[in-house]
């Protein structure tokens, strides 16, 4: 069993989310026919596309990790003030530009997006910040809990367009005033 996020309507009406209609993503199933698209892009875009839903799990650590914070997709901090689990429209939009910010600045180091990968954009993005010191030990102490017992990373393999379209989904959640529920 895994985390999925399913755009839902934005606010509750009576006891339940309503499922946003597929319709709003239709859009999504044109990237799969796009050339040289790969297979785990087109899965993502195509589910999308078919559900409105994007199975979360795979992207959680790395979505934390980018954004600072833990449980962003389980919308743990919604959960313990709503008692919902639901992203709401502005955190669908932070979500996005967070992810977007990320893939801009991971194309000049290339299209696969890897642990290693990651670091080295991350070291240089916060490198030049104002508190460039502690925030690059911050960053160490996050890439270290992420790795395993016996020091191995996680074993990332996604894209620079695959994370594109993730970010699409938030950022169409967004602009729509649509939330995501984390439904584990």
């Amino acid at each position: 069993m895994g985390l999925d996020n399913v755009a839902v309507h934005w606010p509750r009406t009576g006891r339940f989310y309503d499922p946003v209609a597929p319709a709003e993503f239709v859009d999504f199933g044109e990237i799969v026919d796009l050339p040289r698209i790969s297979a785990p892009t087109a899965a993502l875009a195509e589910l999308i596309a078919k559900t409105g839903t994007i199975r979360a799990t795979a992207y959680t650590e790395l979505v934390d990790l980018l954004l600072g914070l833990e449980g962003v997709l389980y919308a743990t901090d919604a959960a313990a003030e709503d008692e919902d689990p639901v992203i709401d429209p502005d955190g669908c939009s932070w979500i996005a530009s967070g992810i977007e910010r990320f893939v801009a600045a991971h194309r000049a180091t290339g299209e696969a997006v890897t642990f290693e990968s990651v670091s080295i954009v991350l070291r240089s993005l916060l490198g030049d910040g104002r508190l460039a010191e502690q925030q690059l030990r911050w960053l160490e102490s996050r890439l270290d809990a992420l790795r395993d017992e016996s020091g191995a990373p996680p074993q990332w393999n996604f894209t620079c367009a695959e994370l594109g379209v993730l970010a699409a989904f938030y950022r169409r959640c967004a602009e729509r005033g649509f939330a995501v529920y984390a439904d584990v």
